[in-house]
């Protein structure tokens, strides 16, 4: 016996996939988003639910769980990034004074995170504050090619960097959920 986990989807239509394409949120029928805006939002909007159904079902322990050594990287600590993340987005775009880090050092989001649920609670808590934040400072900026705060990043640039900011995570949470539990899935 070994003491891996195995393969496991809930899928059974394709059972190398998460789920069923019926039950799959991020599966819409019909036509995609009309402009580039439009998709743009449409891809940020599928990797943060992505990212949550990689967290989907799991303990305290388990979303707080490492990878390997020496790796402090988890679950946990990529919705604590991510909300950290989102959190700088907004610095990038302000012309204002820089909101603080919301874990303090660096690496304060991964090393802090721990198997306790009440720091389960805040930290989706705190990502979907960030993200909702985020967001709300970006729908006054709908021209992606305006530039925005002290660096004059433009929106199209930063709406891109945050699409691959999540893409590659969801890549890790990949790895750390099929480690967990064996589950697998896009």
């Amino acid at each position: 016996m070994s003491d891996q986990p195995g393969r496991w989807t809930r899928a059974t239509v394709y059972p190398d996939m998460w789920a069923n394409p019926d039950d799959d949120p991020r599966n819409s029928e019909g036509p995609s988003p009309d402009g580039e805006l439009a998709t743009l939002q449409d891809f940020m909007t599928n990797y943060r639910m992505t990212l949550r159904m990689k967290c989907e079902g799991l303990d305290a322990e388990q979303l707080a769980r490492r990878s390997v050594p020496p790796s402090t990287m988890s679950l946990l600590g990529l919705l604590r990034h991510l909300a950290e993340v989102e959190r700088d987005w907004r610095n990038w775009i302000s012309d204002g004074d820089p909101l603080p880090k919301l874990y303090g050092e660096r690496d304060g989001d991964f090393d802090g995170a721990v198997a306790e649920q009440a720091e389960v609670d805040a930290a989706y808590s705190a990502l979907a504050r960030e993200q909702e934040a985020t967001d709300a400072a970006l729908a006054g900026h709908p021209d992606l090619g305006e530039r925005l705060g002290k660096s004059g990043i433009a929106v199209r640039e930063l709406m891109v960097h945050r699409i691959e900011e999540y893409a590659r995570h969801c890549g890790h949470a990949d790895l750390l959920r099929e480690r967990i539990d064996g589950v697998t899935g896009e």
